[in-house]
């Protein structure tokens, strides 16, 4: 039997996400605050960049799922960069336990969220679902990597 949009999205989401675990399992909390990772990033900072942009699906997904068309990062903020810039300032202070504590707690309700979701929002080629695909799955694939290269090197 074939699986549904949901169960493959459910799926993605999972796999992706265990993946993004298993990089820095193992990492002494000094290696995890240690710059580098992105730029003068860290673990701990990539973490809490990828929590502010979980939070954001949280906070935007809900209108769009509305019809709704949430304000651009530019007209907010000047850019994308500059909003990235503003969370990573705010996050940055944060320690290293509340920052693993809101990675899970902001997984855990943005999972309990798309459980309520109409499955017609969950297709590909919705606007829901490109803007879950970008906060979400393809982000920590990419920070994964990230930590999986700065790790090797």
């Amino acid at each position: 039997m074939a699986q549904s949009v949901r169960d493959r999205l459910r799926t993605t989401i999972e796999s992706r996400w265990n993946a993004l675990l298993d990089s820095f399992d193992g990492l002494t909390d000094a290696q995890m605050v240690e710059p580098g990772v992105v730029g003068d990033w860290s673990v701990k900072d990539v973490l809490a960049h990828i929590t502010t942009w979980e939070a954001e699906a949280l906070h935007h997904l809900p209108a769009i799922a509305e019809g709704k068309k949430p304000p651009t990062y530019a007209s907010r903020y000047g850019s994308l960069d500059e909003f990235n810039a503003r969370k990573f300032e705010e996050n940055h202070a944060r320690s290293l336990d509340e920052v693993r504590e809101r990675l899970l707690d902001v997984h855990t309700q943005l999972l309990a969220y798309l459980e309520t979701v109409p499955d017609e929002l969950l297709h590909s080629k919705q606007r829901f679902r490109s803007r879950l695909r970008w906060d979400t799955y393809s982000h920590y694939a990419m920070h994964t990597a990230h930590i999986r290269e700065w790790r090797a090197e």
